[in-house]
């Protein structure tokens, strides 16, 4: 199971958890209400938070891969490079001794 889904089935959990208690608790309507309000806005604030967390760490990943795929493009470039004057100097050296 992945952390995020794993984290997703814990919070899915958790507010279920949060809405049952308040369900359940002896108070009036409108307390009800008032927790089941307040506990929605602190939610909604927690996922704000996660969700930028996200964001944040999947910019910083997108920048690293783009940086290694960069790295990975500019050796094979030298290296074909390489391979192609390392080919012209053998082709020509033989035509040279010809």
């Amino acid at each position: 199971m992945t952390k995020g889904k794993f984290a997703l089935g814990a919070l899915i959990g958790a507010v279920a958890g949060v809405i049952a208690g308040v369900l359940t608790a002896p108070k009036s309507g409108k307390e009800t209400r008032t927790d089941i309000k307040d506990k929605a806005v602190e939610l909604k604030g927690e996922a704000v938070k996660r969700a930028d967390e996200v964001r944040n760490k999947s910019a910083t990943v997108v920048d690293d891969v783009k940086e290694k795929a960069d790295d990975y493009r500019g050796r094979g470039e030298r290296t074909i490079e390489g391979v192609i004057e390392g080919a012209k100097k053998a082709f020509f050296s033989k035509e040279s001794k010809k």
